[in-house]
C-alpha cells in the first residue's frame, strides 16, 4: 500500500496494465487507452492507504460522530493530492521505470503519455487538491497536503530514492501524512494522537517495503536504485525489518489510553501476529532457509489494516477510553 509497492500487490488487472499500446484502433478505442492510461499514472490502488489511514484517524478526532461529508470530502483531496505525487514521481522515474520489469508498463515508461502533459496533470492534480481542501475543510489540512506531494516528489524521489539505502525510511514519512490531513481536516489543528499513527505507519513502511524490495531486487539492481536488499544480506535486511516491526507495535500501542479495549485488544492481537510472521522470516532467513518474502509484504498490509479498522470501530462505538477509567 506504499506508493512504491501498492501496484505491485495487484491480483487483478489494473489501468496501470490494462491500457495498451497505440496501434490501429478505432477513435473509441484510443480514447479509452488514454483516459486509463492518465489513470494508471495517479497509481489508483494507492487510494487504500488514504482510506485505511485517513477514515479511522478522523473517526477517533471526533468519537462518536460520523461527518459524511468531511470524510467524502476529505478523501477526495487525498485522493487527488496522492494521484498528483504518483503521477510527478513517474515524471521524474521514466528513465528507471522503463529498466523495471515491474514498472516497465506504466504509462511514461511505454509513452502512453507524453512527459509534458503528465507534468500539466499532475500539478492540476495538485492545485485542485489544495483547492477541495481548502474549501471543504480548512487551510491546514490543504497546506499539509501541498507539503506531502514536495517532500515525496522533491525529497524521496528526486534526492533520495537513488542516493540511499535509507530512501524508505525517511521517504516513507510522505506516506504517513494522511493521518495527520485527516485529523487536520476534522479538529483544524494537530495533536499527539494523530502523531503517534503517523509514527506507527512511518516504522511500518521500511519493513513492507523491504519485503517488496527482496522479491524485486534484480529489478531495482538493474535501475541503480539503492534498495537494502539491494546491497545487503538477507539477513541483514530480515534483521532491520524485525527492528521496525517491534517499533511499529510499540508505537500503535502509545495510542491505546485514548482508546477503548477494543482497540487495545486489535493492537495487541495483530502486534504479536506481525512481530511473529517477522521473526520467522529472520529466522528462516539466518538458518538458510527458502523464505517467501512476498509473503511478508501482503500480511503487512493485513496488520496495517486491521490495526486501523480497529481504531475506527473503537472510535465508532466510543466506548470509555482507558485514560478515562484512572
Amino acid at each position: 500500500m506504499s506508493g512504491e509497492g501498492a501496484a505491485a500487490s495487484q491480483h487483478t488487472p489494473s489501468p496501470e496494465s490494462v491500457a495498451t499500446d497505440p496501434g490501429p484502433q478505432s477513435l473509441g478505442a484510443r480514447i479509452r487507452g488514454t483516459v486509463l492510461a492518465y489513470i494508471a499514472l495517479t497509481k489508483p490502488r494507492v487510494i487504500e492507504l488514504l482510506l485505511v489511514a485517513t477514515i479511522p484517524v478522523m473517526l477517533q478526532a471526533d468519537r462518536g460522530h460520523v461527518d459524511i461529508g468531511v470524510i467524502l470530502f476529505t478523501l477526495l483531496g487525498g485522493w487527488l493530492g496522492a494521484g498528483s505525487a504518483n503521477t510527478l514521481n513517474m515524471v521524474v522515474d521514466a528513465d528507471i521505470d522503463k529498466k523495471m520489469r515491474r514498472t516497465a508498463r506504466r504509462p511514461l515508461a511505454r509513452q502512453a503519455v507524453r512527459t509534458g502533459h503528465a507534468l500539466v496533470f499532475g500539478l492540476v492534480l495538485w492545485v485542485a487538491s489544495f483547492l477541495v481542501l481548502f474549501f471543504a475543510a480548512n487551510l491546514l489540512s490543504a497546506l499539509l497536503v501541498t507539503v506531502t506531494i514536495g517532500f515525496y516528489v522533491g525529497v524521496y524521489t528526486m534526492i533520495l530514492k537513488r542516493r540511499t539505502w535509507q530512501n524508505v525510511v525517511w521517504g516513507g514519512a510522505a506516506g504517513c501524512m494522511p493521518t495527520l490531513v485527516g485529523w487536520a481536516a476534522v479538529t483544524g489543528s494537530l495533536s499527539w494522537q494523530p502523531i503517534v499513527l503517523f509514527l506507527v505507519i512511518f516504522f511500518w513502511t521500511p519493513p513492507h517495503t523491504w519485503a517488496l524490495a527482496m522479491r524485486y531486487r534484480e529489478d531495482y539492481r538493474a535501475a541503480g536504485v539503492p534498495m537494502l536488499p539491494v546491497i545487503a544480506s538477507d539477513e541483514r535486511v530480515t534483521r532491520q525489518m524485525l527492528f521496525y516491526t517491534w517499533a511499529t507495535v510499540i508505537a500503535s500501542l502509545v495510542l491505546v489510553p485514548a482508546a477503548s479495549w477494543i482497540y487495545a485488544a486489535v493492537a495487541v492481537l495483530a502486534g504479536g501476529w506481525f512481530v511473529e510472521r517477522v521473526t520467522k522470516l529472520y529466522r528462516d532467513t539466518r538458518n538458510g532457509a527458502e523464505v517467501a518474502p512476498l509473503k511478508i509484504f501482503l500480511q503487512s498490509n493485513e496488520y496495517l489494516a486491521l490495526l486501523f479498522c480497529g481504531l475506527a470501530i473503537d472510535a465508532v462505538v466510543n466506548l470509555p477510553t482507558i485514560a478515562s477509567l484512572f
